[in-house]
C-alpha cells in the first residue's frame, strides 16, 4: 500500500512524536508519521498546561531552536503565569493554561502545513530490523513500510493497563487501545524494559462546582508568551481556583485503600515521585490534614475541569464521595474518575547521547518510553531525536547538547548516564548551571546553533542578533549615564535604600537589592533613552548588570569542566582491564559506555577515585 521509502518514520503523535517529525521534515528528510488515531493528534493526556519550573525553560529552548510547542502553546493559550518571580532570574519559569481542544487542533494543522510530512493512521505492532539497523515498521494491519530509520515515541501506549479501584483495563489513554508487539521484539533483541506507572485526576462538571469557596487563581496583569516569534498575546484570561482536602476527604479516601491497586499489590512500578497520587500523598504525608488542590478550566468553550492534585487510582464511588467532602465540590458532577496506567518503558542507559539505541543502528527513542514524564520533557527529546535521525540518514554529524548549553542537554544526559528507575521530571535543581540556563536566554544560546543545521529561520536568527546589540547597548548607557543625589534618592527612599551623597552610574545602583530598570524609568533622561526598546530587550540588560559577577563565576566553572569534556574514552575501552576501578565503576561505565571523562564522573556509582584512575590511566 504504502511504496515509498521514507527516510524517517515517527511512531506515536503525542509530544515528543510530534516534535520528532516536525524537526527531520523541516530539516528536509521525508518524513511519516504513524499514529493508532489521527484525531489525538497533540493530545494533552494529562494537565491542560505547558511549562511549569524548569519545564518552561525547556519549551522555550525548544521555540529557540525552531520547533513547535512554544507556537502551539501560545496559540491555544487560557492564561499566563510567570511562576517564581519572588526568586532569582534562575528560578523564572513561564506557564501557561491551555485550551486542550485548541492545543491538539493548533498541532495537527501545524503539522499538516508542514512540507516533507505523510500521516498514516494504524499500530505498529513489530520493526523491520536488517543486518542490525531498523529499516522499517510493520503496522496491524500486516503493512510494511520502509525507512531509513525509525523513532519510537510510544508515550504510555506500550502493553498500557488502566486501574479504577480493582478494575483493569487494556488502554494507552482511557478509551484508546494500548499497543503490543513492540516490546516484545526489542526484549527478543536484547533490550532490558521495565514497567512504570502514571495517573490523572478526575474531570469534573465546572457547572456544578461553587467557586464562592474557592480562592481564585487570576494570570499575570501583563503577561508574556512562550514563543519568540510574533505569536499572538493574551488580551483576555481564564482564571484556575485553588481549594484544600480536609481531614473527612482523607478519611473517606482512605477506607478505599483495600480497594486501591496502589496499596493491594496490583500495582508494583513506580509512579512519578512529583506527582504523587491523593491517596500516595495522604499515605506519605500522614501528618498533614489538608492537601492544595488546582481548579483548572479545560478550555474556552467547554465547562470540563481538571482537577489537579487529585490524581487517584482508587474505586470511581470512593473518589465521588471524597471529592463531595472538598469545599464547593458539594454538588460536584464527574465526567471521568482519574486512573492510573501501568506501561512499559526501556531504561534510557540503553542509547547514545542522540538517543539512538545502542543495540540497533537508526533506531531513536523519545518520550516516557525512556522513562521520562511530563510534556516538555518529552517534546524536548523528540525534537532531538527527530535532528539526529536526520543527520544520521544525510551522513551528517551528531547533533549534542551539553549540560551548559541547555535544560534538554541536562536532560538527556542524566537519562544517559544515570538511567532512572521512576518517572524522571526536570527541576532547575537538577542543572548545576542553571543561572546560564535561564527561560529568558534560551534564544541567545541555542537559535544560531538551530539556525546552521537549517532548523531555525533566518527571521529568528535575525531577532535574536538585534535582541543582543540592543541589550549590549542599553547595558553601554547604563553603565556610562551618570545620576547625581537629587535625581535618585527619591527613588531608593522608595525602596528603604540607603540613599547617596555623590554621583553614582546607573548600573551601579541597579545592582542593590529592590532596585529595578523599571524604578530607574522615574528619571526622565533614562525613561527616554530606554522607551526604545522591547521589555526582553530591557530584561535582558538589567539581568546581565545585576548578575554580573554570578555569571562570570559560572562561566568559568563550564571552562574548567569542560577540559574533562574534552578527554575522549575510545568506544570500545575495556573497564574490567583496570584492576584499579571499583567493581560498580566497572559495572556501570561498561554499561553506559560514556563518551568523555566528565561523562563517567556523572554515573551515578563512579566515585572520584574512579575518575583519578582514568585519568591516570588515559595519560592525563
Amino acid at each position: 500500500m504504502i511504496s515509498e521509502i521514507y527516510d524517517v518514520i515517527v511512531v506515536g503523535a503525542g509530544h515528543a512524536g510530534c516534535e520528532a517529525a516536525a524537526a527531520a521534515a523541516n530539516l528536509g528528510s521525508k518524513t511519516l508519521l504513524v499514529t493508532m488515531n489521527m484525531q489525538t493528534i497533540g493530545q494533552m493526556s494529562c494537565n491542560p498546561a505547558m511549562g511549569g519550573i524548569a519545564k518552561g525553560q525547556i519549551v522555550r529552548e525548544i521555540d529557540a531552536m525552531g520547533g513547535y510547542s512554544g507556537i502551539i502553546a501560545d496559540k491555544s493559550a487560557i492564561q499566563f503565569k510567570m511562576l517564581n518571580l519572588s526568586k532569582g532570574p534562575a528560578m523564572w519559569s513561564p506557564r501557561t493554561q491551555n485550551d486542550r481542544m485548541l492545543f491538539a487542533e493548533e498541532w495537527r494543522m501545524a503539522l499538516e502545513n508542514t512540507p516533507n510530512l505523510d500521516f498514516f493512521q494504524d499500530m505498529v505492532k513489530q520493526l523491520i530490523i536488517e543486518n542490525g539497523k531498523a529499516v522499517g515498521v510493520i503496522t496491524s494491519l500486516g503493512i510494511e513500510i520502509k525507512a531509513k530509520s525509525v523513532v519510537l515515541t510510544n508515550g504510555t501506549f506500550l502493553n498500557g493497563l488502566i486501574h479504577v479501584g480493582d478494575k483493569q483495563l487494556g488502554g494507552g489513554r482511557m478509551g484508546e487501545p494500548r499497543a503490543f508487539g513492540i516490546t516484545e521484539q526489542l526484549v527478543s533483541l536484547g533490550f532490558e524494559a521495565g514497567r512504570m506507572k502514571t495517573g490523572t485526576p478526575p474531570r469534573v462538571d465546572g457547572r456544578s462546582l461553587d467557586y464562592s469557596k474557592m480562592e481564585e487563581q487570576k494570570g499575570d496583569e501583563n503577561p508574556q508568551k512562550f514563543s519568540y516569534l510574533d505569536t499572538p498575546k493574551l488580551t483576555k484570561q481564564l482564571s484556575c481556583h485553588i481549594v484544600y482536602t480536609n481531614e473527612t476527604v482523607h478519611d473517606i479516601l482512605r477506607e478505599g485503600f483495600d480497594r486501591s491497586p496502589m496499596f493491594n499489590g496490583t500495582i508494583q512500578s513506580l509512579g512519578p515521585r512529583y506527582c504523587p497520587s491523593i491517596e500516595d500523598k495522604i499515605n506519605r504525608f500522614a501528618e498533614r490534614t489538608r492537601h492544595q488542590l488546582f481548579v483548572e478550566p479545560e478550555g474556552w468553550r467547554t465547562v470540563e475541569i481538571y482537577v489537579n492534585g487529585f490524581s487517584s487510582s482508587l474505586p470511581e464511588d470512593v473518589q465521588l464521595k471524597a471529592m463531595k467532602h472538598i469545599p464547593g465540590f458539594e454538588n460536584v458532577k464527574v465526567f471521568r474518575p482519574g486512573y492510573a496506567i501501568e506501561y512499559d518503558y526501556f531504561p534510557p542507559t540503553q542509547l547514545k547521547h542522540t538517543l539512538e539505541t545502542k543495540l540497533i543502528e537508526n533506531l531513536y527513542f523519545a518520550g516516557q518510553i525512556n522513562g521520562t514524564t511530563g510534556y516538555e520533557e518529552a517534546a524536548g527529546q523528540g525534537l532531538m531525536a527527530g535532528i539526529n535521525a536526520h543527520n544520521k540518514v544525510h551522513e551528517k554529524g551528531e547533533f549534542i547538547l551539553n549540560r551548559d548549553e541547555a535544560y534538554i542537554g541536562v536532560l538527556i544526559d542524566d537519562l544517559i548516564t544515570k538511567g532512572t528507575e521512576e518517572p524522571y521530571r526536570m527541576f532547575t535543581s537538577r542543572a548545576e548551571y542553571r543561572l546560564l540556563l535561564r527561560q529568558d536566554n534560551a534564544d541567545i544560546r541555542l537559535t544560531e546553533k538551530a539556525y546552521k543545521l537549517g532548523l531555525a529561520k533566518e527571521e529568528r536568527l535575525v531577532n535574536v542578533e538585534a535582541k543582543v546589540s540592543q541589550s549590549q547597548e542599553l547595558e553601554n548607557f547604563l553603565r556610562e549615564f551618570s545620576l547625581k543625589p537629587g535625581m535618585i534618592n527619591p527613588i531608593l527612599e522608595s525602596i528603604d535604600s540607603n540613599p547617596v551623597d555623590q554621583a553614582y552610574r546607573a548600573a551601579q545602583i541597579l545592582t542593590r537589592p529592590n532596585m529595578t530598570l523599571e524604578k530607574l524609568e522615574d528619571v526622565a533622561s533614562i525613561k527616554e533613552f530606554t522607551s526604545q526598546f522591547k521589555d526582553e530587550v530591557k530584561e535582558q540588560a538589567q539581568i546581565n548588570i545585576k548578575y554580573k559577577g554570578y555569571i562570570e563565576k559560572e562561566k568559568e566553572n563550564v571552562a574548567k569542566l569542560t577540559r574533562l569534556e574534552n578527554i575522549k574514552i575510545p568506544e570500545d575501552f575495556d573497564y574490567t582491564n583496570l584492576s584499579s576501578l571499583s567493581t560498580e565503576a566497572k559495572q556501570k561505565m561498561s554499561k553506559v559506555r560514556p563518551k568523555t571523562i566528565a561523562q563517567a564522573g556523572r554515573i551515578s556509582g563512579v566515585s572520584p577515585s574512579d575518575m583519578n584512575v582514568l585519568l591516570v590511566y588515559l595519560g592525563r
